[in-house]
């Protein structure tokens, strides 16, 4: 026989309270915009490739997406902000500043590893003047070439690091310069090819950037009768180049050597390491550093020696004379690395005819 529980209330249909539609879809959004936040802040994020740093290993229109449990999630630096948006629109923050959190990353699979391409907030946008939080500035994506701890050279355009040379990307691309008869190069011959035109200097001379892969069929056109690359002189010194100190005669393709930074190492303080390293220890590690005389004061007191709080990377485009990177701003902290790029979802080219807009052979691609 079949007892009925009597303390136990019946629930009908009746006496559900029933939701209004205007409830459901407000519900829906609620969860949505949760969910997504969520899987953009801790798993992955989409990003567009707006320039040509990273040809041809990654293209003008290129739709990825970027990995955060790679290197782990970071936490938000201004956790009060408009989700799915830039860091301004039209001018105006889209993010309060009045809470600012500490530096704190979830534990992730692996550590940034030398070759890996990864994106990561503008360094050169921690100057006072753009007073910006670390997460609202600028996304680049660049390839790392060096780790903390790390001594980096460049010598002729080829990165060293430790001593070794490190293999250039498969599809890298620098400048040459192109000496002709003085006949017209066929321009949708330069546009199959991928060829960039930067300048001419005369009738008969021109720089290019070339893909590698293309070189050597470029250099079999009738009317090419030389092709070198560009490389700047060694001790030949640019003052747009990292430190931006006259006392390093570096330039773009004659570099270092120069040690990259890593949590717990220490470093004398003098002329020269404050010329590589000040930088580094006032504005990415939060100090206040003063110089009187030979004296160097960190946060008021007298110091000989810094020891570093963060790891540091070195981060270079394949595309070594069209991209703005590490060479010009320096090394990049550990806190402004957002992930890794993992996968091309979807490319566009823009230049392209209705039929041929989508590179089709680019969608779902694994980034290298």
């Amino acid at each position: 026989m079949q007892l009925k529980n009597i303390f136990r209330k019946k629930v009908t249909d009746k006496q559900k309270p029933k939701k209004s539609k205007l409830r459901e879809w407000g519900d829906a959004i609620l969860f949505a915009v949760v969910a997504s936040t969520i899987i953009r802040g801790l798993l992955f994020s989409a990003y567009a490739i707006p320039s040509g740093s990273m040809e041809g290993t990654l293209l003008t229109g290129d739709y990825l997406f970027v990995s955060k449990i790679n290197y782990g999630p970071r936490m938000p630096f201004t956790p009060l902000a408009i989700p799915f948006t830039e860091s301004t629109v039209y001018g105006i923050k889209t993010y309060w500043d009045g809470i600012k959190l500490p530096y704190m990353r979830l534990p992730g699979l692996s550590e940034v590893k030398k070759g890996d391409i990864v994106v990561f907030n503008k360094p050169e946008e921690a100057d006072p003047q753009y007073d910006r939080p670390v997460d609202a500035r600028t996304n680049l994506i660049k390839r790392c070439q060096a780790t903390a701890g790390d001594t980096l050279s460049i010598m002729n355009a080829q990165v060293y690091v430790n001593g070794k040379a490190v293999p250039n990307a498969p599809k890298a691309q620098t400048s040459y310069s192109v000496t002709t008869d003085g006949n017209d190069i066929n321009p949708q011959a330069l546009r199959d090819m991928h060829i960039e035109v930067t300048q001419q200097t005369s009738v008969n001379q021109f720089e290019m950037i070339i893909p590698t892969e293309q070189l050597a069929t470029f250099k079999k056109f009738g009317n090419i009768k030389n092709v070198v690359p560009v490389i700047q002189v060694a001790g030949e010194y640019d003052p747009q180049v990292f430190p931006h100190n006259s006392a390093f005669k570096w330039n773009q393709d004659n570099f270092g050597p120069l040690v990259m930074p890593k949590r717990g190492m220490a470093i004398a303080l003098n002329d020269s390491t404050m010329a590589l390293y000040r930088r580094a220890i006032e504005l990415y590690e939060g100090n206040k550093v003063t110089v009187s005389g030979k004296d160097v004061l960190i946060n008021g007191k007298k110091a000989t020696r810094y020891t570093f709080k963060m790891n540091y990377y070195w981060m270079m485009g394949d595309n070594r004379h069209n991209s703005l990177d590490s060479r010009f701003w320096g090394y990049v902290p550990e806190d402004h690395v957002v992930g890794k790029a993992m996968i091309t979802w979807m490319s566009i080219d823009s230049t392209g005819t209705f039929l041929d807009k989508v590179r089709w052979n680019r969608i779902l691609k694994a980034i290298k």
